[in-house]
């Protein structure tokens, strides 16, 4: 596929993992709304039948399918299933469902470390592994990897989703290699504050939850829409990150420019407000 040519037309088959609401939900619809049609993956379906119903009266396409990213079968199912629904082989995957679990190194539970890894990590993991080959096979697609600017900023009491963000930037940029001239694009997503559902749906601690809820509209420099049309469009352009705020864009700089610094600063600032 040539680098200028836009993945999401009206030829394009999409699937969204997460898609019932958030980030999912709104690449779901902007790829609805630039002619694709999209299947709509959620663990509730009610909700990803809300999506459906939204593109639909839209005018668009898209089907709702029930899927665990976390577990294997189910992914694997979703694979073979899709193509038979959209009438067409999937050309775009964008590996999207997560949640949101945090708190200090040790008192987090490994029940719930577990829990954070089996969407966060291995459902992205499950993602790859099954449409991957599918799309190099086909010769042209792309590969959207929902990260976050967690995965390189290792915010204190956000251990087990730091851990999994990263598993998920490095595995994107591993991807993003390996499927170098193979016409396959992919493009790893590391937002900041975004408002979604995961802080509500997520597990934090009680002390943390408030200001996690109320960070999500007093500090947000974008919303969810503006993130998803951003993301296709860097895919377009072949780009690997995409971070769409300008506090990420920072810190990712300050880090990488000066990691010890920004360690040490991040460190204080913690303790500053942990009081």
């Amino acid at each position: 596929m040539k680098s200028g040519k836009a993945l999401v037309s009206r030829s394009s088959a999409a699937v969204v993992t997460g898609a019932g609401s958030g980030i999912g939900r709104s690449f779901a619809v902007e790829i609805a709304r630039r002619g694709g049609s999209v299947i709509c993956s959620d663990i509730r379906m009610d909700r990803a039948e809300e999506t459906v119903a939204i593109i639909r009266r839209a005018g668009g396409k898209a089907h709702a399918v029930a899927c665990d990213v976390g577990e294997a079968e189910q992914v694997r199912e979703l694979s073979e299933r899709s193509p038979e629904l959209l009438g067409r082989p999937v050309s775009l995957v964008v590996n999207n469902a997560g949640i949101g679990i945090g708190g200090p190194i040790g008192e987090v539970s490994l029940e719930d470390w577990k829990a954070c890894l089996h969407v966060n990590l291995w459902g992205v993991i499950h993602g790859c592994h099954y449409f991957v080959p599918r799309l190099k096979a086909l010769g042209y697609g792309g590969v959207i990897n929902v990260a976050s600017a967690a995965g390189f900023a290792a915010a204190p009491e956000m251990t087990t989703y730091n851990v999994t963000k990263a598993g998920v930037l490095s595995l994107t940029e591993t991807l993003y290699a390996e499927l170098a001239g193979t016409g396959v694009k992919v493009t790893a997503l590391c937002p900041t504050v975004v408002p979604t559902n995961i802080v509500r749906d997520g597990k934090l601690p009680d002390n943390r939850k408030e200001f996690a809820s109320k960070a999500m509209t007093r500090f947000a420099l974008t919303d969810s829409d503006t993130v998803a049309r951003k993301t296709l469009d860097a895919l377009d352009k072949g780009q690997l990150y995409m971070l769409p705020q300008i506090d990420g864009r920072i810190a990712w700089l300050f880090k990488r420019v000066t990691p010890r610094l920004y360690a040490k600063t991040l460190g204080e600032t913690y303790r500053l407000i942990a009081g």
